[in-house]
């Protein structure tokens, strides 16, 4: 079972006829990104605890690089294999290829022990590996690439304190023709400053995009999202025991949020807390749930009422939505 946090963006990556033509110049001149810079990240505490934070509980990073059980809701982390990586997007749940997220602990053979900070930068802001090689953007890489640098630097720090867990990890594989259309979709990244808290929309946007919420909660067809149907929610996430869709987070008061007070919105992630509700193992026939409810119970007031703030601002969108077969 693997978490389907970004299937969403893959899917929007299905080719079509356009980007068959592009894929015959897929070889020549990419990825198209810079080199790694020659820089040195001074890792002080305060540092290393937002690049914790971050990591963790709003990029969540580490959802995706651990072991998971998914015997119990909500897929908690296997304690111990905390940034080994291993976990699998593959053909079976709906990607184009099969995908493994990388080892990000500091081992010198299996994971990023022998990076440069500039390597593990553009890794994960830019969507290409040490060696030149074009990430599949399953680790979403142009959300990450559009954060403040310091909080990108503050990720990368934490990184580095995690214990090395040697664990080799299968290389990634993409179906055809995809393998010639990835080198055509990293890019530099475009960092910008964190917006201030009093600035409630600006910021909720900040928060919104790096915890990735666009990319689940919007319905695609073809492998294309639906114009106007941003954050409206009915995307597909193919289960073990069915289909799950997402819900409609815009602030439709019949469909979506719209009557939910900021409150409301926190208390709701509050539930998963795991001191509070400890993951239960599901039920017999039961569908779990891709949406990382544990991780992200550990954010901060301020950053979920920022979420819910924006998410207020947007265009309510009437779009009921039938949870599950």
């Amino acid at each position: 079972m693997v978490m389907f946090r970004f299937l969403s963006r893959f899917r929007l990556l299905a080719v079509t006829a356009g980007t068959l033509a592009l894929a015959a110049c897929a070889v020549f001149g990419y990825p198209k990104v810079s080199p790694p810079r020659d820089i040195r990240i001074i890792a002080d505490e305060a540092l290393i605890e937002r690049g914790s934070y971050l990591a963790n509980h709003v990029a969540v990073c580490i959802d995706c690089h651990s072991a998971r059980d998914w015997d119990r809701l909500g897929g908690p982390l296997v304690e111990g294999t905390e940034g080994r990586g291993g976990e699998k997007f593959g053909r079976e749940s709906g990607f184009p290829g099969d995908y493994y997220a990388r080892n990000i602990t500091p081992d010198a053979v299996t994971g990023i022990g022998n990076w440069t900070d500039g390597e593990l930068l553009r890794a994960f802001t830019a969507g290409v590996s040490r060696d030149g090689r074009a990430y599949f953007p399953v680790m979403p890489y142009p959300n990450y690439g559009r954060m403040d640098e310091e909080d990108a630097r503050a990720i990368a720090a934490y990184v580095r304190t995690l214990k090395p867990l040697g664990h080799a990890v299968p290389e990634s594989k993409p179906a055809f023709p995809l393998g010639m259309i990835l080198p055509t979709i990293p890019r530099d990244p475009s960092f910008r400053p964190r917006p201030a808290p009093s600035d409630a929309a600006a910021y909720g946007e900040y928060v919104t995009t790096m915890a990735g919420c666009i990319d689940c909660h919007s319905k695609a067809v073809r492998g294309k999202r639906i114009e106007g149907m941003e954050f409206a929610g009915g995307f597909e996430f193919r289960m073990p025991n069915g289909v799950i869709r997402s819900s409609n987070i815009t602030p439709d008061i019949e469909t979506g949020i719209g009557a939910w007070s900021r409150e409301t919105f926190i208390a709701r992630f509050r539930e998963h807390d795991p001191a509070v509700n400890p993951p239960r193992a599901l039920q017999e026939g039961e569908v779990n749930t891709p949406m990382p409810w544990i991780m992200y119970a550990g954010m901060t007031d301020q950053d979920l009422g920022a979420i819910h703030d924006y998410l207020m601002t947007l265009k309510p969108v009437n779009n009921p939505v039938q949870r599950n077969d």
